[in-house]
């Protein structure tokens, strides 16, 4: 990975985590040193399958990072409303309002459309719902600043890597 694709990286952490250097730390430490990192979180790494470096460990590390900060729910691809609420409200950079997380968690729409729903509901609360693409089957959820939601996913473009917002205008009304 380029010098240009960590710093984009490592600003992707930043705004998911602006509080929280470590985050960053985490992810610049993967992507300088990855054969460390991998011994350094080998249980962790373990549980995902991971047990030697490749291109896509500090996408993860950031993933768990955030997961470590209360900053980034996973929650699998056919995961009931309820649940997603619930995951998405105790992160740490969840808006407080009571009545927008009791509307969603009555919802029975499939994961991807809920998310879709969340996203454009959470947009009004001015907070972006995003997901970090771990090529996997389920959804690595976090939340930040909605009007820093196109440079997250531009940054992790950079980075080499996905990210998508939900909830956009274009989205909610197709």
């Amino acid at each position: 990975m380029t010098a240009p694709a960590r710093d984009a990286l490592v600003a992707v952490a930043t705004l998911l985590a602006p509080d929280t250097p470590q985050v960053a730390a985490r992810v610049a430490a993967a992507h300088d040193d990855p054969g460390a990192y991998l011994v350094e979180h080998a249980d962790r790494l373990d549980d995902r399958g991971i047990d030697e470096p490749f291109p896509g460990l500090p996408w993860i590390a950031l993933v768990d990072a955030l997961a470590d900060h209360g900053l980034l729910a996973e929650v699998d691809w056919k995961e009931a409303p309820e649940e997603i609420v619930s995951q998405l409200r105790a992160l740490r950079s969840a808006p407080s309002a009571d009545e927008l997380w009791t509307a969603l968690s009555e919802s029975d729409l499939a994961t991807h459309e809920f998310l879709e729903a969340a996203g454009h509901r959470l947009r009004e609360t001015g907070t972006a719902l995003v997901v970090l693409d771990i090529e996997s089957d389920c959804y690595p959820l976090a939340l930040l600043p909605a009007p820093h939601g196109e440079k997250l996913v531009t940054s992790a473009a950079a980075a080499g890597f996905t990210a998508e917002v939900f909830g956009h205008q274009e989205s909610a009304s197709a």
